[in-house]
């Protein structure tokens, strides 16, 4: 599937760590987490790192059996493919993490891959190559063994919604029906804050299922609601798919209403969003953005 330019400008990564987030939210008091850490001055950063605040705590978690005391975790956008060369690039940047961290050890580290979709080539040189093992131990959880490194790969799109709602639906191939549920999760956990960047990309990356979630009458009202909470309100217009503009005004599209443009690209910012893709969507001049965080 081709991918726009648009959709590969989205925060994949930051939506990811709000859904891992979320996911654990149980255990919530008992990791830390860390958006992209940097392991060096230069750009070398793993996309998430998950840290046990003490030890001996059971993470009862499909997705977290193989955790340890500082876990790993890389993850790949829906159109992305997770190759060899990113698997040896992961597995470089754990032992960088253990040489870096005073009172790392290796033994306590775990890795982690998240991806949509079965990594075929990936799993075929560890097997042959390597000569490693592949179990898939759950729907979606292949666990690598032979290794002094615990290694999983999680295909997100096999995974079971009713215990990993968060991770299954990040994806760009959702169903009105998805959206409606993900939408009722969020209303009932009264968590919209919580996950600004996970909401912004669904929208944005499944405008026709978001159009058709609308038509709804039971998640209209409900869907308007979170969406307005976070910063930004969609507005569907029944002309967008004839007109064949399936990524036009049919997704949410952040538009200055009752809070105004200024308002929204505020908001936006202090959810993560970068300032160049804070003035493509605003319509604001970015040099004027720019003013803003550097006033913070």
């Amino acid at each position: 599937m081709e991918t726009s330019t648009s959709e590969e400008r989205l925060p994949w990564h930051s939506a990811f760590f709000e859904a891992i987030q979320m996911e654990l939210d149980e255990y919530r008091d008992d990791l830390q987490f860390i958006h992209e850490h940097h392991l060096t001055t230069k750009p070398l950063q793993i996309d998430v790192v998950i840290i046990k605040k003490a030890a001996g705590i059971p993470i009862r978690k499909n997705i977290a059996a193989i955790f340890r005391k500082d876990n790993i975790l890389e993850y790949k956008s829906p159109d992305k493919s997770l190759s060899v060369k990113d698997f040896y690039h992961a597995y470089a940047y754990a032992c960088l993490y253990q040489s870096l961290n005073e009172g790392a050890d290796i033994n306590e580290i775990t890795l982690t891959f998240v991806k949509s979709g079965y990594p075929q080539e990936l799993l075929r040189h560890l097997t042959e190559e390597r000569k490693y093992t592949v179990e898939e131990s759950l729907p979606g959880i292949y666990i690598v063994r032979g290794d002094i490194l615990p290694i999983q790969i999680v295909d997100n799109r096999k995974l079971s919604e009713a215990e990993n709602l968060w991770l299954k639906e990040l994806d760009n191939r959702l169903g009105a029906e998805q959206i409606q549920r993900i939408t009722k999760e969020i209303q009932r956990l009264g968590g919209a804050a919580r996950v600004k960047a996970y909401l912004y990309v669904l929208a944005q990356a499944n405008p026709k299922s978001l159009q058709e979630a609308y038509a709804m009458s039971d998640i209209a009202l409900t869907l308007d609601k979170v969406l307005e909470e976070v910063g930004f309100t969609a507005r569907m217009e029944a002309k967008a798919e004839a007109r064949g503009e399936a990524r036009g005004v049919a997704i949410g599209e952040i538009k200055g209403e009752a809070k105004g443009k200024e308002e929204i690209a505020r908001n936006m910012l202090k959810s993560g969003f970068p300032v160049e893709q804070v003035a493509e969507l605003s319509g604001l001049d970015a040099e004027r953005i720019r003013a803003w965080v550097t006033q913070r």
